[in-house]
């Protein structure tokens, strides 16, 4: 393996059909495109006022979201907090969280530790 890798994020495939929200935005894993073996980053993109139709949350990884674009709102638990551009917001492994954006959408970056098998997916998480 190389020492470093260089990968445009619009490269990676869209993950988000699998899920069943292509319609809602798009999401791509990127450890393995980058050759990451400890380390996970997604961008995750949703459209104007959509939300993601789950939740997640994990047994070890912590995890960091970054706002680098548009706005919205994020799920932790049965806490909802507003997000912009630039937030950066930190989430304990066992805390389920989810997102929904404004109304220019929103674009993130999520970065932690990740390993195979470490992820819960919540169906339902998010209800009015």
């Amino acid at each position: 393996m190389a020492d470093y890798t260089h990968k445009n994020l619009t490269e990676v495939e869209d993950a988000a059909p699998g899920f069943g929200f292509a319609e809602m935005g798009n999401v791509r894993f990127a450890k393995d495109d980058l050759d990451a073996e400890r380390t996970g980053i997604t961008h995750l993109k949703l459209n104007s006022g959509q939300r993601m139709p789950f939740g997640h949350k994990h047994d070890e990884a912590e995890e960091i979201y970054v706002v680098i674009a548009g706005s919205g709102r994020m799920k932790i638990d049965d806490e909802i907090i507003e997000i912009v551009e630039l937030d950066a917001v930190r989430i304990s492994p066992e805390l389920a969280r989810g997102f929904e954006a404004g109304p220019d959408g929103i674009s993130l970056l999520a970065v932690g530790a990740r390993h195979d098998g470490d992820g819960e997916v919540i169906q339902g998480f998010w209800t009015d």
